[in-house]
């Protein structure tokens, strides 16, 4: 399934098909009980701006290693022109990988250390295609990247920017770490988090996709427990809400089906406008059973 942000604000859902099963892998997996996903995913234009510069992807394959999941969110920069074109942009590349290049990958062998690279050379062909447009068009876009694979048992992560990804267990934990100025200025000591959350620079990125020369990816890999939440969204879903709320409102303990996880979603979005959020607002989550 893919959910793309529209520049309205509305969205948009198309089912994939699955993928024919590879001979060479068939027969491996009996008796292997395979992970099931429930999918809620919602994108808002906000309070303030004309446009929804995110976009947010989730597309599901059968295969014969049971059910993979894709999905990204990618925040289209609010200060910079068309930052909508360059978040549709690397969805875009996305589908593209995860349809076309992902499923011999997935029966040659995954591992990190395979996916880093691959990844590596897709958001660097991301970067190219959005900075070639922007010089050609004379004007500045980027966008953040945060993309989440599930596959077996197994989680994989990259980013570039700071939407993020949680997990959400018995607590919420924070997955991606945020390439921020603020998050620098914590890591050095010279600001604590609350400080980081009021201070007026907490946008400012050190790299985004399509607006840096050089971008330096963030990988991360784990072990996917039943029962287990993730949660990708983008700086707009966050920024006005405590992970405490995030928490009550979208446990494992409180969700169990996608009309509930969606309700969770848009409670929380109405609470961000409400505390007026101006930016777009989007985040997906997928509970593994």
């Amino acid at each position: 399934m893919i959910l793309t942000a529209l520049s309205d604000g509305s969205a948009m859902w198309v089912c994939m098909p699955a993928w024919q099963g590879d001979p060479r892998t068939c027969g491996q997996w009996e008796g292997y009980i395979p992970m099931e996903y429930k999918i809620a995913a919602h994108t808002d234009v906000g309070i303030k701006k004309k446009t929804n510069q995110d976009s947010v992807l989730v597309k599901i394959a059968q295969t014969d290693r049971g059910r993979v999941c894709l999905a990204s969110v990618c925040d289209g920069m609010g200060g910079l022109a068309r930052g909508e074109l360059a978040s549709a942009t690397a969805v875009r590349f996305l589908t593209d990988w995860f349809e076309h290049e992902f499923p011999d990958l997935l029966y040659q062998g995954l591992s990190m250390e395979v996916l880093e690279d691959r990844w590596t050379d897709l958001i660097y062909g991301i970067n190219r295609r959005i900075s070639t447009y922007g010089r050609m068009a004379h004007m500045d876009l980027g966008t953040t990247v945060v993309i989440l694979l599930l596959v077996d048992r197994t989680y994989y992560i990259a980013n570039v920017g700071d939407s993020r990804v949680y997990l959400l267990q018995d607590d919420l934990r924070q997955l991606t770490k945020d390439q921020t100025f603020v998050q620098q200025e914590m890591d050095e000591g010279r600001m604590t988090p609350e400080e980081a959350r009021r201070d007026s620079r907490r946008n400012v990125l050190l790299q985004c996709v399509g607006a840096s020369e050089e971008i330096v990816p963030e990988f991360r890999s784990g072990q996917i427990t039943p029962d287990s939440i993730f949660l990708l969204c983008s700086d707009g879903f966050r920024h006005v809400i405590s992970t405490e709320e995030i928490y009550e409102y979208l446990s494992p303990r409180r969700l169990f089906q996608e009309a509930t996880m969606q309700e969770g979603l848009e409670y929380l979005t109405e609470l961000d406008k409400y505390r007026r959020e101006s930016d777009n607002i989007s985040a997906v989550l997928i509970r593994c059973d």
